[in-house]
Protein backbone atom coordinates (compact mmCIF):
# COMPACT_ATOMS: atom_id res chain seq x y z
CA UNK A 1 0.00 0.00 0.00
CA UNK A 2 1.24 3.73 -1.04
CA UNK A 3 1.70 6.29 1.78
CA UNK A 4 0.03 9.35 1.06
CA UNK A 5 1.55 12.33 2.31
CA UNK A 6 -0.64 15.06 3.77
CA UNK A 7 -0.05 18.47 5.10
CA UNK A 8 0.67 17.26 8.56
CA UNK A 9 3.65 15.39 7.61
CA UNK A 10 5.33 18.66 6.75
CA UNK A 11 3.55 21.71 7.80
CA UNK A 12 4.60 24.85 5.74
CA UNK A 13 5.43 27.22 8.51
CA UNK A 14 6.89 30.04 5.93
CA UNK A 15 5.39 30.21 2.47
CA UNK A 16 7.63 32.52 0.15
CA UNK A 17 4.79 34.93 -1.26
CA UNK A 18 6.19 36.83 -5.08
CA UNK A 19 4.09 39.63 -5.83
CA UNK A 20 4.78 41.87 -8.51
CA UNK A 21 3.51 45.40 -9.23
CA UNK A 22 0.06 45.47 -10.85
CA UNK A 23 -2.88 48.00 -10.14
CA UNK A 24 -4.44 48.35 -6.79
CA UNK A 25 -0.69 47.14 -5.36
CA UNK A 26 1.25 48.78 -2.84
CA UNK A 27 4.82 49.90 -3.12
CA UNK A 28 7.62 50.86 -0.71
CA UNK A 29 10.98 52.05 -2.69
CA UNK A 30 14.25 53.11 -1.37
CA UNK A 31 14.95 56.43 -3.75
CA UNK A 32 17.43 58.62 -4.90
CA UNK A 33 16.97 61.48 -6.95
CA UNK A 34 19.89 63.58 -9.29
CA UNK A 35 19.79 66.53 -11.33
CA UNK A 36 20.70 65.45 -15.01
CA UNK A 37 23.37 67.96 -15.96
CA UNK A 38 23.94 69.08 -19.97
CA UNK A 39 24.96 65.82 -21.74
CA UNK A 40 22.89 63.29 -19.72
CA UNK A 41 25.57 63.15 -16.60
CA UNK A 42 23.53 62.68 -13.12
CA UNK A 43 24.77 65.41 -11.08
CA UNK A 44 24.83 66.47 -7.24
CA UNK A 45 22.33 64.33 -5.10
CA UNK A 46 18.89 66.39 -4.58
CA UNK A 47 16.76 63.79 -2.64
CA UNK A 48 16.68 60.50 -1.08
CA UNK A 49 14.46 57.97 0.96
CA UNK A 50 11.82 55.88 1.70
CA UNK A 51 8.31 56.85 -0.29
CA UNK A 52 4.87 54.04 -0.45
CA UNK A 53 2.71 54.61 -3.26
CA UNK A 54 -0.56 52.69 -4.67
CA UNK A 55 0.40 51.59 -7.95
CA UNK A 56 -1.65 51.85 -10.94
CA UNK A 57 -2.56 55.79 -12.14
CA UNK A 58 -3.49 57.21 -8.94
CA UNK A 59 -0.95 60.24 -9.17
CA UNK A 60 1.03 59.64 -6.10
CA UNK A 61 4.69 58.88 -8.47
CA UNK A 62 5.80 60.23 -11.88
CA UNK A 63 3.96 58.54 -14.24
CA UNK A 64 7.31 57.63 -16.20
CA UNK A 65 8.33 56.05 -12.75
CA UNK A 66 5.07 54.23 -12.18
CA UNK A 67 5.12 52.53 -16.11
CA UNK A 68 9.01 51.71 -15.50
CA UNK A 69 7.63 49.87 -12.31
CA UNK A 70 4.87 48.04 -13.83
CA UNK A 71 5.94 44.14 -13.36
CA UNK A 72 8.66 44.40 -11.25
CA UNK A 73 9.05 42.57 -7.74
CA UNK A 74 10.68 43.52 -4.36
CA UNK A 75 14.63 43.67 -4.88
CA UNK A 76 14.10 45.04 -8.35
CA UNK A 77 15.77 48.16 -9.03
CA UNK A 78 15.57 50.74 -11.82
CA UNK A 79 16.65 54.07 -13.27
CA UNK A 80 14.56 57.22 -14.91
CA UNK A 81 15.52 60.04 -16.75
CA UNK A 82 12.59 62.63 -16.13
CA UNK A 83 12.47 65.76 -18.37
CA UNK A 84 11.39 69.18 -16.58
CA UNK A 85 7.67 68.36 -17.81
CA UNK A 86 8.26 64.49 -16.67
CA UNK A 87 8.78 65.97 -13.28
CA UNK A 88 7.67 68.91 -11.00
CA UNK A 89 7.24 71.30 -14.07
CA UNK A 90 8.60 74.50 -15.63
CA UNK A 91 9.62 76.88 -12.75
CA UNK A 92 6.79 79.35 -12.64
CA UNK A 93 7.69 83.07 -12.12
CA UNK A 94 4.17 83.52 -10.83
CA UNK A 95 4.44 81.52 -7.32
CA UNK A 96 7.66 83.99 -6.46
CA UNK A 97 6.31 86.37 -4.11
CA UNK A 98 8.20 89.42 -1.72
CA UNK A 99 6.46 90.23 1.72
CA UNK A 100 7.81 92.18 4.12
CA UNK A 101 9.92 91.27 7.08
CA UNK A 102 6.96 92.96 9.48
CA UNK A 103 4.31 90.45 7.99
CA UNK A 104 6.78 87.63 8.23
CA UNK A 105 5.84 85.01 11.65
CA UNK A 106 8.71 84.62 14.32
CA UNK A 107 10.91 81.38 13.93
CA UNK A 108 10.37 81.07 10.95
CA UNK A 109 13.95 80.25 8.39
CA UNK A 110 15.07 80.41 5.12
CA UNK A 111 14.25 76.80 4.12
CA UNK A 112 11.00 76.69 6.10
CA UNK A 113 7.92 76.24 4.77
CA UNK A 114 4.19 78.79 5.06
CA UNK A 115 0.94 78.41 3.94
CA UNK A 116 -0.70 81.19 1.53
CA UNK A 117 -3.10 81.89 -1.20
CA UNK A 118 -1.59 82.10 -4.69
CA UNK A 119 -2.93 84.62 -7.25
CA UNK A 120 -5.88 82.86 -7.93
CA UNK A 121 -7.02 82.44 -4.22
CA UNK A 122 -6.01 79.16 -3.98
CA UNK A 123 -3.98 77.12 -1.15
CA UNK A 124 -0.39 77.53 -1.93
CA UNK A 125 2.59 76.03 0.08
CA UNK A 126 5.66 79.00 -0.09
CA UNK A 127 9.42 77.94 0.42
CA UNK A 128 11.48 80.96 2.45
CA UNK A 129 14.36 81.24 0.10
CA UNK A 130 15.29 84.25 1.46
CA UNK A 131 15.22 87.04 4.43
CA UNK A 132 16.98 90.22 3.05
CA UNK A 133 16.81 93.43 4.74
CA UNK A 134 13.04 94.47 5.27
CA UNK A 135 12.07 91.75 2.76
CA UNK A 136 11.12 88.03 3.03
CA UNK A 137 11.50 86.30 -0.69
CA UNK A 138 8.90 82.89 -1.02
CA UNK A 139 8.73 80.50 -4.11
CA UNK A 140 5.82 78.83 -4.35
CA UNK A 141 7.47 76.10 -6.84
CA UNK A 142 8.59 72.92 -5.71
CA UNK A 143 12.36 73.24 -4.94
CA UNK A 144 13.28 70.76 -7.98
CA UNK A 145 10.81 72.34 -10.68
CA UNK A 146 12.24 73.45 -13.53
CA UNK A 147 14.76 70.43 -13.41
CA UNK A 148 15.45 67.39 -15.35
CA UNK A 149 16.19 64.30 -13.11
CA UNK A 150 17.28 61.04 -12.68
CA UNK A 151 15.19 58.97 -10.69
CA UNK A 152 16.89 55.49 -8.90
CA UNK A 153 15.30 52.95 -6.78
CA UNK A 154 14.83 49.67 -4.96
CA UNK A 155 11.99 48.05 -4.45
CA UNK A 156 11.79 46.75 -1.28
CA UNK A 157 8.30 45.88 -0.80
CA UNK A 158 4.92 45.00 -3.24
CA UNK A 159 1.83 44.00 -1.26
CA UNK A 160 -1.92 43.81 -2.15
CA UNK A 161 -3.19 47.29 -1.25
CA UNK A 162 -5.86 47.17 1.24
CA UNK A 163 -9.57 48.22 0.24
CA UNK A 164 -9.55 51.45 2.09
CA UNK A 165 -6.26 52.18 0.96
CA UNK A 166 -7.51 52.00 -2.95
CA UNK A 167 -11.05 53.86 -2.11
CA UNK A 168 -8.66 56.85 -0.14
CA UNK A 169 -6.42 56.11 -3.44
CA UNK A 170 -3.04 56.24 -1.16
CA UNK A 171 -1.24 53.96 0.48
CA UNK A 172 -1.61 54.22 4.60
CA UNK A 173 1.07 53.50 7.53
CA UNK A 174 5.29 53.14 7.07
CA UNK A 175 6.45 55.52 4.55
CA UNK A 176 2.92 56.16 2.97
CA UNK A 177 0.22 58.59 4.45
CA UNK A 178 -1.28 58.70 7.92
CA UNK A 179 -4.99 59.91 8.81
Amino acid sequence: MQRIPTMAAKPPFFVAMHMNITKDTAVTLNYKIHEILNGGIAGELLDKGDVAYLHGGYENIFAKVEAALEGKAAGDTLTVDLSVEDAFGPHDPSLQRTIPKGEFPAGVKVGGQLRGTNEQGLPQIYNVVKIKGPVVQLDGNHPLAGKALRFSGKVTEVRAASEEEVAHRHVHGGHGHHH
